[in-house]
């Protein structure tokens, strides 16, 4: 009971939790729904890949000590993540440990702020989970040990329009003001404005320009390609190349929020002292609290103002893309008989 409460308190997170939820249940309809073709997919997939080693695609192995660390993309499922990882806690036997709530959030970090969060995650007592909103910090800098990394994404536009009713939500500011009560209200004119116009009008949050400086957390390759200068760019060459290489040398999963199903089951084979069972805790435990609390403050966007908005995001665009790629790839290295 005392759990129960202690989440029912948290309204602040029901919009990511509905968002999993209503995107694994169309990810379940698409499923029952599938013909000869999906099967056709997937073997061409095999074709086009050739003979897969999940020990090649598995970062995991190189890791010297059990500490996990997702430092976790805003509106990509995260909430539910850290959930599913509270849970698997108590079943797996890790300690799970969560950075605190900050009145401003700072993902990029000095160099002071860097070596201070590394030598945290070295004193932890493995297994040990971290969760902060963070970008890739490489650990070597401070001759220390590089923690198992793994993250989420998402869609890149859905993601952004998913911030822009986030934190328009009414009980996003009873939150942050009962956790900060020296902060501002927001003006009633920008709460009741929809993305659909924002774009439309070019306001200045809604322009996606290249190279832009973002305090929204739009730039989604930033998370993953760390604290350098150059990393800071919306939509650049240099960030989204960096973030690539980051993921393929330093991440053991990067999961995709439209294919969860997937993307716990690449959890749970190639990171299983941490995922061990994290279908069955997602679907008997997490999913049922993630229906719980209900966002209602999320119209839909016309997919005319979506095209309009992703001839901006081209390299943010070919990022994901590349999560996806790498995603199916780990999974079909498994070579498992039943489609997640």
């Amino acid at each position: 009971v005392q759990l129960t409460n202690e989440r029912m308190k948290q309204t602040a997170e029901g919009e990511a939790f509905l968002e999993t939820d209503t995107i694994l249940r169309e990810e379940e309809n698409e499923e029952k729904s599938r013909t000869i073709e999906g099967d056709v997919d997937a073997y061409n997939e095999r074709e086009f890949y050739g003979k897969l080693d999940p020990m090649e695609l598995n970062n995991t192995r190189k890791a010297k000590k059990e500490i996990l660390f997702f430092n976790r993309v805003p509106k990509v499922g995260s909430q539910t993540t850290m959930e599913l990882l509270k849970s698997l806690s108590i079943k797996n036997n890790f300690h799970y440990h969560k950075d605190r709530t900050q009145k401003t959030e700072t993902i990029k970090l000095s160099y002071n702020e860097e070596k201070w969060l590394s030598n945290l995650l070295d004193f932890f007592n493995p297994p040990s989970v971290y969760v902060k909103h963070v970008c890739f910090v490489n650990f070597t800098q401070f001759n220390l040990d590089m923690p198992i990394y793994v993250n989420m994404v998402r869609d890149p536009v859905e993601r952004v329009i998913s911030w822009y009713y986030y934190v328009r939500a009414p009980w996003y500011f009873v939150e942050r003001k009962r956790a900060f009560p020296d902060l501002p209200l927001p003006n009633p004119n920008w709460l009741k404005k929809d993305y659909d116009t924002c774009v439309r009008r070019g306001d200045k949050e809604c322009r996606y320009q290249d190279g832009d400086e973002r305090d929204d957390f739009g730039q989604l390759t930033e998370f993953f390609c760390g604290q350098d200068d150059d990393c800071t760019g919306f939509n650049t060459e240099v960030a989204m190349r960096k973030a690539k290489e980051n993921v393929e040398k330093h991440y053991a999963v990067v999961g995709v929020l439209e294919e969860l199903n997937k993307t716990l089951t690449v959890l749970e084979h190639y990171v299983p002292r941490f995922f061990k069972g994290a279908k069955d805790v997602y679907y008997n435990e997490v999913q049922i609290f993630s229906k719980i609390n209900r966002n209602i403050y999320k119209p839909s966007v016309a997919e005319a103002t979506k095209d309009i908005v992703r001839k901006n995001f081209t390299r943010e665009l070919e990022f994901f893309d590349f999560c996806k790629q790498r995603l199916h790839k780990q999974y079909l290295a498994l070579n498992l008989d039943k489609k997640p």
